[in-house]
């Protein structure tokens, strides 16, 4: 059986990574993959806290962080895309048509 820690640690990991990439990252897309990542980290530590008390709620709250992020994704794409196809660019930093 392997530790609660060695979970957390993975979780750790997978979190830091995904805050650096929407940290230094300039790209939206990549910028949506690290927020994706990151909700996974959360999960993680759900399931691993989940199964080290012998409850099923962090098991049943991942699912449902799974089915919002998944709804988060899909919209995401669909704001890109159509950003994509006014400006021809997903750079972040070319993202201002809310400014006047």
């Amino acid at each position: 059986m392997i530790p609660t820690s060695h979970y957390l640690y993975l979780a750790l990991a997978l979190f830091t990574i995904g805050v650096l990439g929407v940290l230094t990252r300039r790209n939206v897309i990549i910028i949506l993959m690290s927020i994706e990542l990151i909700l996974n980290a959360v999960n993680i530590n759900l399931v691993a806290f989940a199964r080290h008390f012998g409850s099923v709620d962090g098991q049943i709250f991942a699912i449902f962080v799974v089915t919002a992020a998944a709804a988060e994704a899909a919209i995401g794409l669909g704001i890109i895309i159509a950003f994509f196809r006014n400006r021809e660019t997903v750079l972040a930093d070319e993202m201002d048509m809310l400014k006047w």
